[in-house]
């Protein structure tokens, strides 16, 4: 079979050769495979959204996939050898910067 580099040879290809060399591929008959090709051959190859459907989504996350309680974003000014040595300690430096506040608060050192 003909290696399909571009929209023309597409355009010239048997697609039900290809249907079937797919399907001799895969052992099995594949459902919706004819029409997805003809849908590539007319062009169909993308989902397109007009401006109002874009505008009418909803961004962020989905409902329910926040905790209660998640940690907040925040911007927080140290001295670069206190960073430096919370990076080389390795992944999950953030983590242990919340952990020893959070120490800081439970001893008493940090008043809410």
């Amino acid at each position: 079979m003909k290696t399909i580099k571009s929209y023309k040879d597409l355009q010239a290809a048997d697609l039900e050769k290809m249907a079937l060399a797919a399907e001799a591929d895969a052992g099995q008959a594949l459902p919706g495979l004819r029409e997805s090709l003809a849908e590539l051959r007319a062009g169909v190859v993308a989902e397109v959204h007009t401006p109002e459907q874009i505008a009418a989504r909803k961004r962020g996350r989905p409902a329910g996939t926040v905790k209660a309680d998640a940690k907040v974003s925040t911007t927080l000014r140290v001295d670069p050898d206190v960073l430096a040595a919370f990076k080389a300690s390795g992944k999950g430096w953030q983590t242990r910067v919340n952990e020893v506040l959070r120490e800081a608060v439970a001893a008493g050192k940090v008043h809410a």
